[in-house]
């Protein structure tokens, strides 16, 4: 079984960005998705520069902090914060054009740094919206990356970065027994979706998520990794 250990909100913080770079020097973490629009961006850039063997992917947003592009009338409110949040289901469609332009900002502004992108999520799974779809699968034939796996892409298999997802590594699914657990799944790949960090002020402030992460990068970072199991 092939696997790969991702990390999310790479530059959402310092802390959040450190977390991750040592679960990566030190663990499993092979791959992290940077937002474009993080509290410690340019950080998180400069990191990744400094550890080119970390294959760094692009954390779309649509549900967190200021947007990129300016002029947005529908997707942000007046002071350029997006109006959509983790209980966008529930919410009215997003204006496509305006996604497009935000997206597209933030993938533009990535590519401007010099990375190379492995691929494309997005924070909150939003890319997986079904409202999303044609758009994420157009973004990611035109710059030539797959995309993380969601319920409404699975008919795309050729787009996908795994033929599947692993979200319990998460709150109580923390745990150090998860090859156990991942073996007994019917996939050749999987993504485990991961959120290593060490805690700072700055995700206290930003995130209900916080020293769960700690408990990650622990685990992270003891991992013993099985012979059945190729690492991506």
């Amino acid at each position: 079984m092939k696997v790969l250990f991702n990390a999310d909100d790479y530059g959402l913080t310092k802390g959040v960005t450190d977390g991750i770079i040592t679960a990566h020097t030190k663990g499993v973490i092979s791959s992290t998705t940077l937002m474009m629009n993080g509290l410690a961006v340019d950080y998180a850039i400069d990191q990744a520069r400094k550890h080119p063997e970390l294959k760094v992917g692009i954390h779309l947003v649509l549900t967190w902090g200021k947007s990129l592009r300016s002029g947005l009338k529908q997707i942000t409110d007046t002071q350029g914060t997006f109006r959509y949040k983790n209980t966008y289901r529930e919410m009215e469609v997003p204006d496509l054009l305006e996604v497009e332009a935000e997206w597209r900002a933030q993938l533009e502004a990535f590519q401007n740094t010099g990375l190379s992108l492995h691929h494309i999520d997005s924070h909150h799974h939003v890319h997986g919206w079904e409202p999303l779809r044609e758009l994420v699968l157009s973004l990611a034939k035109e710059y030539e990356v797959p995309v993380r796996y969601a319920a409404s892409l699975k008919q795309h298999s050729s787009y996908l970065l795994t033929e599947m997802l692993w979200l319990e590594f998460y709150e109580d699914g923390i745990t150090s027994n998860l090859f156990d657990q991942l073996k007994n799944e019917n996939a050749a790949s999987i993504e485990v979706m991961t959120h290593p960090a060490f805690v700072d002020d700055a995700l206290r402030h930003e995130s209900s998520y916080t020293l769960k992460r700690e408990e990650e990068l622990e685990v992270l970072c003891s991992l013993h990794v099985p012979e059945w199991v190729e690492l991506l």
